[in-house]
């Protein structure tokens, strides 16, 4: 099967921005203490859950897989720039990383307890976000946990320049209400949603959704066999 030319160009565009990229990104602890307590507060969710390992999609060069790891869950970082995984094996070799696709998991159904895909979406054309989180809806254990944070608005970019570097990938800033809806639509229940506008650091506005996989009695009693629209 013929590659999407979008994967094609975040994978190229990644290998060659991967050192600039880990020079002018902060580091998680630099993050703004309202997104830093989502993500604890979705550590913490999966860590009581226990019901198995948080997949970092879009890990990059592992910075916040590590982060993770540090509040106590199993997690593994998973992205698809070849060199942004080298990064991130070298930066934190106890760890697990690999090249992959969030638009194909190599992971067996209901395997993972979490998803963290953390300012990794935005790359992804709208027409394959509902592929994509059918796919998270997938790989997720019942009672599993999402959280997706990234920027929102109603903007197609077309930069030809990232980090320093030529790029040639697109971005694409959706309303939070409409990506809300996708993960409904994908079968997953959205249980907590942060919007903020930019800040000092941040030109954009951002934002967080949480998002759980239903358990299997849950998944009777709300009358729902899957993912809603999936035939």
């Amino acid at each position: 099967m013929t590659e999407p030319s979008f994967l094609s160009a975040v994978r190229e565009s990644y290998d060659t921005v991967a050192a600039d990229y880990v020079e002018r990104v902060p580091p998680p602890a630099a993050l703004d203490p309202l997104s830093r307590a989502m993500l604890a507060g979705f550590a913490e969710l999966v860590r009581t859950a226990g019901v198995g390992p948080v997949a970092d999609l879009g890990c990059g060069p592992g910075r916040v897989t590590a982060h993770l790891a540090g509040l106590g869950v199993s997690a593994f970082g998973v992205d698809l720039s070849p060199r942004m995984v080298e990064l991130a094996r070298h930066a934190y070799p106890h760890l697990r990383f690999s090249e992959g696709s969030m638009t194909a998991l190599d992971t067996g159904d209901c395997e993972l307890g979490g998803i963290l895909a953390w300012y990794s979406t935005h790359h992804t054309p709208p027409r394959w976000l509902p592929a994509v989180f059918t796919e998270f809806h997938r790989a997720l254990a019942p009672g599993g946990y999402l959280l997706w944070g990234d920027y929102v608005g109603d903007e197609r970019l077309r930069p030809t320049r990232g980090y320093g570097r030529p790029v040639s990938y697109e971005s694409y800033l959706l309303p939070l209400d409409r990506m809300a809806d996708l993960l409904e639509q994908a079968g997953l229940v959205v249980t907590a949603r942060l919007e903020q506008e930019p800040d000092g650091r941040v030109h954009r506005p951002h934002a967080c959704l949480l998002a759980r996989k239903p358990g299997r009695g849950e998944r009777l009693a709300l009358g729902a066999a899957g993912p809603k629209g999936v035939t």
